[in-house]
């Protein structure tokens, strides 16, 4: 078959539509072939249960009476049904009475009847007459060869298959002819009238239409040709018309082209000189805001130091012996100057964040104790305003995240600080939970609320919801722009939601990752023997810590009753100073012990088993107070493991410490604190009398301002590492500034740790003791 005849559209008509038919052919063929396949089986089982059905009566009658002549003529009689082989008849014991066999047939097809009706059947047929129908009288069992059946289904399916390819190839022939004589003959006449237009003249060809085929597609067809070949003749005539207008215009568009690209040069001059303004515009920003940061990290050290003086120094004058109105004016001091730290803290933070030069720690640390923290640094202010302080935290809030404490605990502060000064009465929650990999965070009161307007502008530096707030409660307006803005670095979203005199509404989500090793070993351990006590609950329904209180214990499968309908229970209550009525009944109590919560911080110390519960609620507290109440913890265990501490830590050997120190107010209040921490400290003005008294005197630690004249900290750390003598000697370093990089210097200098000042007690003995020498005892006996 050519290759031109293969591309004829009868042909390949032809060939798609046979392939359609053979195709749908061959599947009409094949289930019929499937019913006749199923319908061969049952025919195949029905023949054969009619022969025995035949056959039952005279087998029972043959059985019944033994007759074995008679039994021989009736397996003869079945063996002559061409599918049968084998005929028996068996007695009770399957002893066989009279058989009779033939061979199977042998053919080359036969595998195929094999795989489709198996090699054989075998059919069993129970003896009986009908007079003694309970008698058995044995089996009659026939074996087939489905052979028989088998050659007779193949050759029906032969036959149509082959009747079925037959078929195509007749259709395929007709269809071949008629679709030559049809379509392709016709339009092969077009094509060859088609091919004679030359295409320097086609407007002077027209095609004939094909006799009877006026009124088909292949008439429509050629219409259409014409009809284009009568557009082509106009089109013609237009476009040599255009070509001599072209012609005409051509001098004119090469004058404007030259035009346009005198323009365009043009705008690239004025576009680069912009560009360069840009580019200088960029210099002069990042100029001023290297200027800026170096201005921040001088102020910062330059007020930190006399204002860390201030505060250390009244810190001091307050642990010493005063009298109510000194400490009073004492307190009043030490809080405006931490109140002026903290601002100045927010204004450098604020700036850091702006400046890109904020660092987030990444390490693990516990949500809950920081909530509960927070809430306990508050609780004071707010029991001052008279309102309830509550923390919701869900049971189920995984115990450590990754992420950075300090920045997350100065978000939540600001807001627990807002949230307490503008509210007068009622409540502040705070509320915490984890799903979605995203720890939320809100924190709701009760308080005046704020405009729509004021919404709009909560977030914005310097500002206030309305005029009448900043008048009324004060304050700067940094703290939300502080905490957006932190958030923000976090890449979590803070939202806000309010109305004049209705509350307000602040959520926090960050995406915090969850510690690998947070975990069951974390949680804190509840005796078994406190599900068995129960709690008796006389805290009222209505009040907002009894939801959190009642979570927690529910978490930990204790069950919760009332107090009238537990006396057995662990009275858990809600008392204060005034309210007589619930103390009496705690004192009356018969059950195991009491636990008395207290929210005003006015509860004196009651009985022995009496516990005082400190709210806002503190999960490990009220577990401790449940055992103490219980009795499975005794108070006594605490004090002598406290006792127990505080002698190890009294045993501990004083230190000889070098304290470099430039400013000597400074210099006394560190010397002070070192003192009362149990050492020894000597001063140093600078880096250089430093190294000085290093060569003097043996330290066992020392403590390094970083800016100090002569010689700075940085300078004086590297001199000192210089010195093998002076390899191990821990060197904290203890500055004002807090802007970004200032820890990465410290230690790339050589120093082991970074403090910020001002100084204070705590830090100090944690870093020292962190740093304390191993040998330092041995130290202090030379």
């Amino acid at each position: 078959m050519s290759k031109g005849f293969k591309q004829r559209l009868s042909y390949r008509l032809t060939r798609d539509t046979v392939l359609v038919a053979m195709a749908l052919g061959l599947v009409l063929n094949v289930i019929q072939i499937t019913l006749d396949y199923f319908s061969a089986k049952e025919s195949m089982e029905k023949e054969i249960h009619a022969l025995i059905d035949i056959s039952n009566s005279p087998a029972s009658q043959i059985a019944y009476n033994i007759d074995v002549r008679l039994a021989e003529e009736l397996l003869d009689g079945l063996l002559r049904h061409p599918a049968t082989i084998d005929a028996r008849i068996s007695d009770n014991d399957n002893e066989t009475m009279a058989a009779a066999s033939k061979s199977s047939p042998v053919s080359s097809y036969r595998w195929v009847s094999d795989l489709l009706f198996g090699p054989d059947r075998v059919f069993r047929q129970e003896l009986q007459v009908p007079q003694l129908e309970d008698l058995p009288l044995g089996n009659l069992i026939v074996t087939i060869d489905t052979y028989h059946y088998g050659a007779q289904f193949l050759q029906r399916a032969g036959y149509t298959l082959i009747s079925g390819l037959l078929k195509s190839l007749i259709l395929s022939a007709a269809l071949l002819a008629i679709f030559y004589f049809v379509l392709t003959r016709p339009m092969l006449n077009v094509i060859s009238a088609l091919s004679q237009v030359q295409a320097s003249t086609p407007e002077k060809v027209r095609l004939p239409i094909p006799a009877n085929h006026r009124e088909d597609e292949i008439g429509t067809m050629v219409g259409i040709i014409n009809q284009h070949l009568e557009t082509i003749d106009s089109s013609l005539a237009q476009l040599r018309h255009a070509e001599s207008a072209m012609k005409n215009y051509s001098t004119q568009l090469e004058q404007e082209v030259a035009d346009r690209t005198r323009e365009i040069s043009e705008k690239n001059e004025a576009l680069q000189r912009g560009n360069r303004a840009l580019v200088k515009a960029k210099e002069d920003a990042v100029r001023r805001a290297r200027a800026r940061a170096n201005f921040l990290a001088s102020m910062s050290h330059e007020i930190r130091t006399p204002l860390n003086g201030v505060i250390g120094m009244l810190g001091l004058a307050l642990e010493g012996e005063l009298d109510p109105a000194q400490r009073n004016r004492m307190e009043i001091a030490l809080n405006a100057g931490e109140s002026l730290l903290g601002l100045l803290n927010d204004i450098l933070d604020i700036s850091k964040v702006e400046a890109g030069k904020l660092s987030l720690e990444n390490i693990p640390f516990s949500v809950r104790h920081l909530i509960e923290e927070c809430a306990t640094l508050h609780a004071q202010q707010a029991r001052r305003k008279q309102i309830l302080l509550v923390t919701e935290v869900d049971p189920d809030l995984p115990e450590n995240f990754l992420g950075d404490p300090t920045r997350v605990r100065q978000v939540l502060n600001n807001l627990l600080s807002n949230a307490i000064k503008f509210t007068d009465e009622g409540s502040v929650r705070i509320r915490a939970a984890y799903s979605g990999g995203s720890l939320r965070i809100d924190v709701v009161d009760t308080g005046i609320g704020m405009s729509k307007e004021g919404l709009h502008r909560i977030f914005s530096p310097f500002s206030q919801a309305d005029a009448d707030t900043t008048r009324l409660y004060g304050g700067t307006g940094l703290g939300l722009t502080l905490c957006r803005q932190l958030v923000e670095r976090m890449h979590g979203q803070i939202l806000v939601d309010s109305r004049e005199g209705s509350g307000t509404h602040f959520t926090v989500t960050l995406p915090l990752p969850i510690h690998e090793t947070s975990g069951a070993q974390d949680l804190p351990r509840v005796d078994p023997r406190l599900r068995d006590i129960g709690i008796a609950m006389a805290i009222p329904a209505d009040n907002p810590y009894r939801s959190g209180i009642e979570a927690q214990l529910r978490k930990w499968g204790i069950p919760i009753r009332g107090a009238s309908r537990d006396p057995d229970g662990i009275l858990l209550a809600l008392a204060s100073a005034e309210d007589r009525e619930t103390l009496e009944f705690a004192n009356d109590w018969q059950g195991p012990g009491v636990i008395l919560a207290d929210a005003t911080g006015t509860l004196p110390p009651g009985r022995a088993n009496h516990q005082l519960l400190s709210l806002p609620l503190r999960r490990d507290e009220l577990l401790r107070c449940l055992g103490l109440a219980a009795g499975l913890v005794h108070s006594d265990d605490q004090h002598t493991h406290r006792a127990e501490t505080i002698d190890q830590n009294a045993a501990e050997p004083s230190l000889s410490i070098l304290l470099v120190e430039d400013n000597q107010v400074n210099q006394l209040v560190a010397t002070s604190l070192l003192k009362k921490l149990g050492h020894r400290a000597d001063p140093a003005e600078n880096g250089l009398k430093a190294l000085q008294a290093l060569e003097n005197n043996h330290y066992d630690l020392v403590l390094m301002d970083c800016q100090m004249p002569v010689m700075d900290g940085y300078e004086a750390t590297q001199r000192i590492r210089q010195n093998p003598q002076w390899q191990q000697l821990p060197i904290i370093a203890v500055t004002a500034n807090v802007m970004q990089g200032d820890r990465e210097d410290c230690l790339a200098s050589g120093m082991n740790d970074y403090i910020t000042k001002p100084y204070k007690r705590e830090e100090l003995r944690a870093v020292i003791e962190r740093w304390r020498p191993s040998d330092s005892a041995e130290v202090s006996g030379r």
